[in-house]
């Protein structure tokens, strides 16, 4: 028997980290997965622990070094993990860190940010994954579950018909994705919290502007724009499935349905996904 692959660390470890000013505080909670590749192959065939980082200690060590790397960049964060466990395990050849943030919106008090106090803000989840060996740092960020939708402005014609093809054309309708956007950086910009955000607003302005012929033509074009937006980054990655709204039939009650009741469903859905490099 031989073992072909083999990677083990530590997922799911919670951190919040609170910096305090005397004017405002600032939080950033992360859910952290770290994973070790390298030479562990005796733990797995051999009953041989003399190499095995306890998960125990990775646990404790994101904890450790959140107080100083923890900031409004993750993917620094993500970095200073990985360089770590290089560093003090020579056993270990490549190291992987997951951040998946919770973001944290100030909440207002009579139309003014209040200094310490919070709202939990929508299902959005900011991400950044780093891959860290001996030769290089690869930064991938992006962010999942970001549902956008616009009421107009989309449309989609010319399909192939076939006996049971059920769906008609329109030039008119809504359109909504709940969407997963993963961007690879080729160089490290100034600051990746900056950037991150200069490329979603380059997607969304193309979501917002741009008449969509097909959810298909609507990625396209929204990885374009990040790519002209942000000379950083190589590639880009969008998954985006389609959340239906559904015209409801109103006739049976005698009431006309002018496009402005639907139920929204996304089982089944359309999923739709691209990767768009440079040339």
């Amino acid at each position: 028997m031989k073992l072909n692959h083999q990677q083990y660390g530590k997922a799911r470890v919670r951190v919040m980290k609170v910096t305090r000013t005397a004017q405002q505080h600032e939080i950033k909670e992360v859910n952290v997965m770290v994973m070790l590749e390298g030479d562990f192959a005796s733990s797995y065939t051999e009953g041989d622990n003399s190499k095995v980082v306890a998960t125990d200690t990775m646990k404790n060590t994101v904890n450790a070094l959140a107080k100083e790397h923890l900031g409004a960049q993750i993917e620094q964060f993500g970095m200073a993990l990985g360089q770590h466990f290089l560093k003090r395990y020579t056993q270990v050849r490549q190291v992987t860190v997951e951040l998946e943030e919770r973001p944290w919106q100030r909440l207002s008090v009579e139309g003014k940010p209040h200094a310490h106090t919070f709202l939990g803000s929508a299902q959005e989840r900011p991400f950044a994954r780093v891959i860290s060996t001996r030769e290089k740092v690869v930064v991938e960020a992006g962010v999942d579950d970001l549902l956008i939708l616009k009421t107009t402005g989309s449309g989609f014609e010319g399909y192939p018909k076939d006996k049971f093809t059920t769906l008609p054309e329109t030039k008119d309708r809504i359109m909504a994705t709940s969407m997963k956007a993963t961007w690879l950086y080729q160089k490290a910009p100034k600051d990746y919290a900056v950037t991150n955000r200069r490329i979603l607003e380059a997607m969304l302005k193309v979501f917002a502007v741009n008449y969509s012929p097909s959810v298909q033509t609507t990625l396209y074009q929204m990885a374009e724009a990040a790519l002209h937006a942000v000379p950083e980054i190589a590639q880009v990655n969008l998954k985006m499935p389609n959340k239906h709204c559904l015209l409801i039939n109103l006739t049976p009650f005698g009431v006309e349905n002018k496009n402005e009741i639907f139920v929204p469903t996304d089982e089944p859905h359309g999923q739709i996904e691209a990767t768009i490099t440079r040339d």
